[in-house]
């Protein structure tokens, strides 16, 4: 049986247009009118109905004012106040989008990707300009220790308060940045384009007044604390400089500021850069050089007041295939920097302890007792202890023969861990040295629990020993400390015999200095024992 085609009439089909858009909305009607194949799809009316229902105009071509004032203006105002609303909404989530891609979420400074758009219309504008721009780089000094101490909550607190007074001490037309963790850059844009003397002093007041304010105590939680920062800075004008080498350079002035003491500020300078340059160059020769057997081991004699040996300081040696015999200061802190000092501090366990099991064959060396520098670094090592026990016990020699020697740096951190490691190292039956020492930090008040064998005097301290009466009470205080303590007291760096004889009116009878020998290969050293009368 053939179907007849559903004939509406105009109300009708108004109703059912009215009906829908009541109960189904427009978007869903839209799907169906795409989707469905109704006879409604035919009917021109409903189609241009739709088509228009949210525009007057034709909508009140096609039906009565009444009709449109009483039902589709208002669903016109609504669906233009959804607009609006999906609009805003959209706008707000771009300035939220923007904000997170451009600005450092903990202290809202722009971030490092804002810095570098920043810097590239420096660049372009100074160019034109001939103005010079100054860019800071600040890293704060030792700020690990406040997370590590009081937390990191409290370490985001004092960034919070640092990017305020940064930015409390430039002008709005300046830029202040966060690069990440404790590091922050300043780019002081417009300076003098007369000379660069004037824009460098115009940088330089900037970065002090950043110093001075930086310096105030900070109120975190419900203490003060203090915290400085170092800041390297170097000026620009885009004279064939990329972003990239000017970032690299205000990094190396930053670091020649740390290395000025802290909290201070150095400008960069070309003599910098070929430091820097240098630097890497012997950086990568010194892992080498353990490989290719380069270091060597000098020994430098200790003796009594009788200038009787009572053994040596082992001490290393670079002979570079280019430069020749380099001192430990050319090249230890480097290692130390790089973490090389713990292979290269076992190198030189290994080979004093071969050499304490050779000297064990002789009458003459066989109560000799060696003494080994070893680096804080070294010591924090966690398998520190347990590599010493294994090195002596490798080449089974006497324990009493080696001696390490140790810095007060070994103080600074875990004083209790300290003093259990020194512990473990006494039972194994190793001498205990405090080397240098009076020169680094307050440790008078852990003396006493420092199972310590002796106490070196600094060659500082003997220096200027006949000239200076402040050395002089020094001396005579770190003897009589020693005494008390029942330890042992040496001096290095005796060099004539004033002094010497000043040191032993104050009690010191064991000495180390050029006036006994000075540090030489092994075989001169043996050969300068002789027999003693």
């Amino acid at each position: 049986m053939k179907k007849l085609p559903i004939v509406l009439n105009t109300p009708a089909r108004v109703a059912i247009a009215l009906a829908l858009i009541v109960l189904v909305g427009e978007l869903l009607i839209m799907v169906l009118f795409e989707n469905i194949n109704t006879t409604l799809l035919k009917d021109p009316f409903l189609k241009n109905l739709f088509i228009y229902v949210f525009d007057p105009v034709a909508l009140t071509a096609i039906v009565s004012p009444a009709l449109y004032l009483l039902v589709f203006r208002p669903l016109n105002q609504q669906a233009k106040l959804e607009r609006q609303l999906a609009k805003s909404r959209s706008l707000k989530a771009d300035s939220k989008i923007e904000h997170l891609a451009f600005f450092d979420q903990l202290t809202g400074l722009p971030n490092r990707r804002l810095l570098m758009d920043r810097l590239d219309h420096a660049f372009v504008t100074s160019s034109r300009s001939g103005r010079e721009v100054a860019l800071l780089l600040l890293d704060l000094d030792n700020f690990k220790d406040i997370n590590d101490t009081l937390g990191h909550d409290v370490g985001d607190l004092l960034l919070q308060q640092i990017a305020q007074r940064l930015e409390s001490c430039v002008r709005k037309s300046d830029t202040v940045a966060r690069l990440g963790d404790d590091e922050f850059v300043v780019m002081l844009e417009g300076l003098s384009k007369q000379h660069i003397e004037t824009a460098a002093i115009q940088a330089k007041d900037v970065s002090e007044k950043i110093l001075a304010t930086l310096n105030q105590p900070y109120q975190l939680a419900m203490d003060e604390y203090h915290c400085t920062a170092s800041i390297g800075v170097v000026l620009f004008s885009n004279h064939g400089t990329t972003v990239a080498e000017l970032l690299k350079r205000v990094d190396i002035a930053m670091y020649q500021a740390k290395k000025a003491g802290r909290n201070t500020l150095r400008f960069f300078n070309p003599k910098m850069q070929d430091a820097i340059n240098a630097r890497t160059s012997l950086v990568c020769e010194l892992h080498k050089a353990l490989e290719k057997g380069q270091f060597h081991m000098y020994y430098q004699i200790q003796v009594d007041s009788s200038h009787r040996p009572l053994g040596a300081e082992a001490l290393i040696r670079w002979i570079h295939p280019e430069h020749g015999l380099l001192p430990p200061d050319q090249f230890i802190p480097l290692a130390e920097d790089t973490g090389l000092i713990v292979p290269i501090g076992q190198w030189v366990l290994d080979t004093a302890c071969a050499q304490l099991k050779a000297w064990e064959q002789d009458a003459l060396t066989c109560d000799l007792v060696l003494a080994v520098n070893v680096s804080a670094r070294q010591f924090r090592q966690a398998d520190f202890m347990a590599q010493v026990q294994s090195t002596v016990q490798r080449h089974a020699i006497n324990p009493m023969r080696l001696k390490l020697e140790l810095t007060e740096s070994i103080l600074v951190k875990s004083i209790e861990d300290t003093i259990t490691a020194m512990n473990t190292l006494k039972g194994i039956g190793i001498q205990l040295s405090l080397d240098d020492f009076g020169t680094g930090y307050s440790s008078l008040q852990y003396l006493k629990k420092l199972p310590l064998d002796q106490l070196k005097i600094d060659q500082s301290f003997v220096r200027d020993l006949a000239a200076d009466s402040s050395d002089k009470a020094i001396v005579r205080t770190i003897v009589a400390m020693a005494q008390n303590l029942e330890l042992d007291v040496i001096a290095e760096g005796v060099e004539t015999e004033e002094q010497q004889q000043l040191l032993l009116s104050k009690g010191c009878t064991h000495y180390q200095g050029y006036l006994f020998g000075k540090p030489v290969p092994i075989e001169q050293f043996e050969a300068s024992l002789g027999p003693f009368d």
